[in-house]
């Protein structure tokens, strides 16, 4: 618009300077046809002054006198009739001049809207090349645009796997080892490698790399730009343990300081013990969960959660539901024999005294209550099985003993008789002194010799470790697997070196266990100077023969050096030979 007006004021000054020279040139003409004839006029008007004014001179009136001061009408007309020789050629350039000036001015809005038009082709040609390289740039582009963001960390232009492993280190090093919690001055901590935190940053990464991909070319663009201005943050799918967290919670309902005590019961010997509950803080495990996974889910474990608790108050004792938990009726033992198998008896328990006087005694205001058990003993013990419950030897072992020792005998059978009958279960361990029991006077045990310290002394239960050493004999025979054993200080009468066990209440042991798929039943015998064992059980074809030796490999003054072996058999073939024990004795 500028231009137009600027080109108008120009065609006007133009316009201006012709109607100038125009009436220069008229002016010029005008002069130079006028001086001849005023000279002409003015010789004619001397020559004719003399008759007129002596024609006139008594004639003459104001209005006669009047007219000669005027313009002679004659030079009026040959000006006016220059005027016209000059003007007349003229007329058509003025008429030219302004028709081309109306022209320009029609014209003037006729180049300002071409001008418009070209700088709108201009401006359209800008953006379409802007557009196309743009489009080209973000279509070709391998990377993620500016602006995105997976769970608070920057991705713009990272390619797919660099991205991952950005966001993967990122999240690791913003989880702690431990996520720390408290309630009031309680404090404690869970370890994060419990719990399993992973976050799915491949899928997070793949949705971030959709950014400006998705639509058509114009769409992408103008997605690629909103997200410069408007960022787009993306939270990768988080998961955990949820069960671990819940049973960490749950445990540690019982660490606060004001926690919840229920009411609870436990047997102790004979007796039932009841305790009463109090009312305490529990944590709320669901709320806390939610909070704790809300922490993780923002990467904020840093600072510490508070456990979410409500109070509770006990459950009260309930003891119908304790006798019907407690109360076991007992079990007669049997067997089958197609196929065969061995189920033990089981003994029962229950209270003592009646339901209704355990509920009595705890309308008195006490932190504990006692209430008196009684077994109920079933009607056929497993050790009362014949056998026919146990229809093969599968070993048998005895040692010799002096029947002039009173004492001594007497001990040999309260020990057998204590083991005799005794039934194993497979994968049950036995425990000598755990079934025979201490070994005391009122036991009905009496004095007889026993090592103690290198020197032979009268003791309590003397010679027992003869049934110990026979049932241990009996036991490698059967191919069972011996857990604990221990020889003597001196080799004994009744056994080889390497070949016996010695037991001490409360400080060594004799134990073994039936290794066998089936139950095994121990059989004793102390009578007429010989302690035998059997163990009988059901044989199969996968049992070995075995045999035992054993031998002294060393002697010096003061000690005895011995081994022993186990060789097995199958079919009369030896399996192999393994060593039992090595032992050292103390010479007499």
């Amino acid at each position: 618009m500028v231009k137009d007006d600027s080109i108008l004021e120009e065609l006007e000054k133009e316009v201006k300077k012709q109607k100038k020279t125009t009436t220069k040139t008229t002016q010029k003409t005008t002069q130079t046809q006028s001086k001849p004839k005023a000279k002409s006029s003015e010789n004619k008007s001397e020559k004719s002054e003399k008759p007129v004014k002596k024609a006139t001179a008594t004639e003459v009136k104001p209005k006669e006198t009047a007219k000669p001061k005027k313009e002679p009408i004659p030079e009026r007309v040959e000006l006016e009739a220059s005027k016209e020789i000059i003007d007349t050629p003229k007329e058509p350039e003025k008429k030219d001049t302004e028709q081309k000036f109306e022209q320009v001015k029609v014209s003037a809005p006729t180049n300002k809207l071409h001008i418009f038009l070209i700088c709108l082709c201009v401006f359209l040609a800008i953006i379409l090349v802007s557009f196309i390289c743009f489009t080209l740039i973000n279509s070709n582009s391998k990377t993620i645009v500016s602006g995105v963001y997976v769970h608070r960390f920057d991705v713009s232009r990272l390619n797919k796997e660099d991205a991952v492993s950005s966001v993967n280190n990122s999240i690791s090093s913003s989880i702690p080892e431990e996520i720390k919690l408290f309630y009031k001055d309680f404090e404690t901590t869970i370890p994060t490698a419990d719990l399993n935190i992973a976050f799915d940053s491949a899928s997070a990464v793949n949705q971030a790399y959709t950014v400006g991909r998705t639509g058509n070319l114009l769409e992408n663009d103008i997605e690629v730009l909103k997200t410069l201005f408007a960022n787009v943050h993306i939270d990768p799918q988080m998961s955990f343990n949820e069960d671990v967290l819940k049973t960490n919670l749950q445990n540690l309902s019982s660490k606060l300081p004001d926690c919840l005590i229920e009411s609870s019961y436990y047997l102790e010997g004979n007796k039932l013990i009841l305790t009463k509950g109090r009312t305490g803080s529990v944590i709320d495990v669901e709320q806390t969960l939610l909070s704790i996974k809300e922490h993780i889910q923002n990467l904020d474990l840093e600072n510490s959660i508070e456990i979410s608790t409500y109070e509770q108050d006990p459950k009260p004792l309930d003891i119908d539901q304790i006798h019907n938990e407690l109360y076991v009726e007992p079990k007669d033992a049997y067997f089958t024999k197609d196929p065969y198998s061995l189920f033990p008896s089981e003994n029962g328990i229950d209270f003592a005294i009646t339901v209704d006087e355990v509920k009595n005694m705890l309308n008195e205001e006490k932190e504990e209550y006692e209430i008196p058990l009684k077994i109920l003993a079933p009607n056929v013990t497993t050790n009362m099985l014949g056998r026919e419950a146990f229809p093969h030897l599968l070993s048998t072992f005895s040692t010799s003993y002096s029947t002039r020792d009173k004492d001594r005998t007497t001990n040999l059978i309260l020990a057998a008789n204590k083991i005799n009958g005794t039934v194993l279960m497979p994968g049950e361990t036995f425990s000598y002194n755990k079934v025979v029991g201490e070994r005391t006077i009122a036991a009905g045990y009496r004095k007889a010799p026993v090592y103690v310290s290198g020197q032979v002394v009268d003791d309590v239960g003397g010679g027992i470790c003869q049934i110990t050493t026979t049932l241990y004999n009996a036991a490698l025979y059967a191919n069972l697997e011996i857990v604990e054993r221990s020889n003597h200080q001196f080799v004994t009468s009744y056994a080889a070196a390497s070949r016996d066990a010695t037991v001490v209440y409360g400080a060594i042991d004799f134990k073994f266990k039936n290794n066998r798929n089936y139950p095994i039943k121990l059989i004793c015998s102390v009578a007429n100077g010989t302690a035998n064992f059997q163990i009988l059980g059901l044989k199969t074809d996968q049992d070995y023969s075995v045999d035992i030796t054993n031998r002294v490999t060393k002697t010096t003054a003061t000690s005895i050096y011995s081994e022993a072996y186990k060789t097995l058999k199958q079919n009369g073939k030896v399996v192999g030979t393994y060593l039992l024990s090595k032992d050292i004795y103390k010479r007499h």
